[in-house]
């Protein structure tokens, strides 16, 4: 059995789980996602808690485990939500609001327009450098995130482009002939 898999998902007062077959609907604060799992996994409410439990069948230990994880970042969706920070670094490059699109000037010879899929909200700071994807769906706000950050992924030389908050670049020296040139 997996580790992970036989932890319960609690659920905090104000969410509502209701499980239809494979089918898993959770409501809270900040909205509601729905998911399908595997029919052979059985998925009940328990005193306040999400149990997963697998079949007796031999390879379901990863899928237990994955289906928890996932209970478990539903859970936390519709509570909390989730946020993703990227930060774009480059001279006239800059983030901001048009409506709820989010227009980036990255460097190229069109800015780029990002409408947000349902769901997904976009905040972009005053300095227009840092701006955060926000969501229920922790798949959706990672999965934008790295769509966004690969229209101008950051460069080794300078560090132009974007990046996620705090993401650190393995920077490259540039053309060692610049170093001793002129000396024979």
């Amino acid at each position: 059995m997996s580790r992970i898999g036989k932890m319960p998902v609690k659920i905090p007062t104000g969410v509502k789980v209701n499980i239809e077959g494979a089918t898993v609907a959770i409501t809270g604060p900040k909205g509601e996602l729905k998911q399908t799992f595997d029919p052979n996994l059985e998925i009940k409410t328990h005193d306040g808690q999400i149990v997963v439990t697998p079949p007796d069948a031999p390879g379901y230990d990863a899928l237990h485990g994955l289906t928890r994880a996932l209970l478990n970042n539903m859970v936390q969706g519709v509570t909390d939500g989730y946020k993703r920070s990227l930060e774009i670094e480059g001279v006239g490059y800059r983030a901001e609001l048009q409506g709820k699109s989010l227009v980036l000037a990255v460097g190229l010879s069109h800015q780029i327009t990002v409408e947000p899929p349902a769901g997904i909200t976009f905040t972009v700071d005053k300095s227009q450098r840092l701006f955060t994807i926000e969501g229920t769906d922790k798949q959706l706000v990672g999965e934008l995130a790295a769509k966004i950050r690969l229209m101008r992924p950051p460069e080794p030389y300078k560090g132009k482009g974007i990046r996620y908050q705090g993401e650190r670049l393995r920077r490259k020296a540039g053309k060692a002939g610049k170093v001793g040139a002129g000396a024979k």
